[in-house]
């Protein structure tokens, strides 16, 4: 093997690795002989082959760099190509298979030090903006809200009621009626699915029908004795079906007030709070609420035509001639909240949105206990067009309406237009007047009558 000394030297140090492989896995399995001790030899080994000179670059080559490799498989292929007859063709094969091994070693010395610098930068990058983050937030939140987040950090330690911002319901309801004693606000509620009257509601006669029925009728009730406030409609679907009551195919139905003190002596011939039907989807049918989707936009037409005649009405009785736009369009669930976005951006009025129960949500909850696929629940609920709706509620409002800090933090979350950290961030940014750079998110809140206060 002329011209192929080297690889001699490397093959035969391949051998002698091998053959104290073996008498070290023989000692390691003799008795009163073990793996350290036996790792003790080769290292020991390895210093006496140096301290003698006798050190051979090969050997230690193999040792401590092809340390992962079986020696035995080495061997064999050694054995198979020096079988060759051919010298020439031996000598290739051992030169390739050398360099293969070589290279084989290291590619993989060089594979396990980027992965451990990839490793090493990304924890470094994770702490930077963990650190900038919180640099950041301290900078933004003001000390009323840095107390805030302190405290929703300790939820462990205390109630979640106990972190959110409390306020007197009377307190607030007498010093926004001082304030606003004098205008005449028309505000509009959406809310379309279910069956809606203002009396002798059928709650709990399907699943549409419930207690956001009854919480939209109340709102809408409570908001038509609020000072200041002029009219309310609650627009909602129009029902004409033979299974329902006649009551839900009338075009309007005044809501009678709680307390007839409330109400002033300067009430107009069209103030108060009403539930409007609008027709839009089957005429004679009642469909859930899952089938609404293809007909929002019927109903936001309808609605457009209603809110423009009686904004022209409100502004000949008290705007002086001049059309009376609502203040604010509510939104109620998801649907609702899809038309209220519609609404809000041809009219140009602030929204404001509340959920109810949202998509993302539900559809964890019904992947966890695996009766369906995801694919399933989207035909039966059509969960990604309601996600879809709210998406766009989120872009459109102006505030969430919402009922709990865990509503905010781990339902609404989950959702892209939503980031609870940056929202504060935004808010404290307004409050101090300092520019947002034209990122934008609607405000969480959780007490309702603040609501109007801030959108008026």
């Amino acid at each position: 093997m002329v011209g192929n000394d080297w690889i001699n030297s490397y093959l035969e140090a391949i051998l002698d690795a091998g053959g104290a492989a073996g008498e070290i896995s023989a000692a390691s399995t003799a008795p009163g002989g073990g793996g350290d001790a036996a790792e003790k030899r080769r290292d020991k080994s390895s210093l006496m082959l140096r301290e003698r000179g006798r050190f051979n670059p090969a050997r230690y080559f193999v040792e401590e760099v092809i340390s992962g490799f079986d020696e035995t498989d080495l061997y064999k292929t050694w054995v198979r190509t020096s079988a060759m007859r051919s010298p020439q063709e031996r000598n290739t094969r051992l030169e390739n298979m050398s360099w293969r091994i070589w290279n084989l070693a290291r590619k993989k010395k060089q594979i396990e030090g980027e992965e451990a610098s990839r490793s090493s930068k990304k924890r470094l990058e994770r702490e930077k903006a963990r650190r900038d983050a919180a640099a950041d937030l301290s900078e933004d939140l003001s000390d009323g809200e840095k107390g805030e987040h302190i405290n929703e950090s300790s939820i462990h330690a205390e109630s979640t009621r106990g972190h959110m911002p409390r306020i007197g319901s009377t307190d607030a309801i007498d010093v926004w009626a001082n304030q606003h004693k004098d205008k005449k606000l028309y505000i509009v509620l959406v809310s379309i699915h279910g069956l809606i009257r203002g009396e002798n509601m059928e709650l709990g006669r399907d699943s549409d029908t419930g207690g956001q029925v009854k919480y939209v009728v109340e709102l809408a009730r409570a908001l038509g004795e609020t000072p200041g406030v002029y009219r309310v409609d609650l627009l909602t679907r129009q029902i004409s079906a033979p299974d329902v009551d006649w009551s839900y195919g009338e075009p309007t139905e005044m809501l009678s007030p709680r307390n007839s003190e409330n109400l002033g002596d300067d009430m107009g011939e069209s103030s108060g709070a009403y539930i409007v039907r609008i027709p839009f989807g089957p005429r004679e049918k009642y469909i859930p609420k899952e089938q609404l989707w293809p007909h929002i936009q019927e109903f936001v037409d309808g609605a457009l035509v209603h809110i423009m005649q009686m904004s022209k009405v409100l502004g000949e009785q008290v705007g002086n001639g001049q059309p009376v736009w609502p203040v604010v369009i509510h939104g109620h669930y998801a649907d609702a909240g899809d038309s209220a976005a519609l609404l809000s951006g041809a009219l140009n009025v602030p929204m404001v949105f509340t959920g109810h129960s949202l998509g993302r949500d539900k559809l964890e909850q019904l992947l966890k206990q695996g009766r369906q696929t995801r694919d399933e629940v989207n035909a039966t609920y059509k969960i990604m067009r309601r996600i879809e709706a709210e998406e766009l509620c989120l872009d459109a409002s102006e505030i969430v309406i919402t009922s709990t800090r865990q509503e905010i933090d781990k339902q609404w979350g989950l959702y892209n237009g939503f980031d609870v950290i940056m929202e504060r961030k935004l808010r404290a940014r307004i409050k101090r007047g300092v520019s947002c750079y034209g990122r934008e998110m609607p405000r969480m809140i959780s007490q309702f009558l603040l609501v109007w206060s801030s959108a008026i």
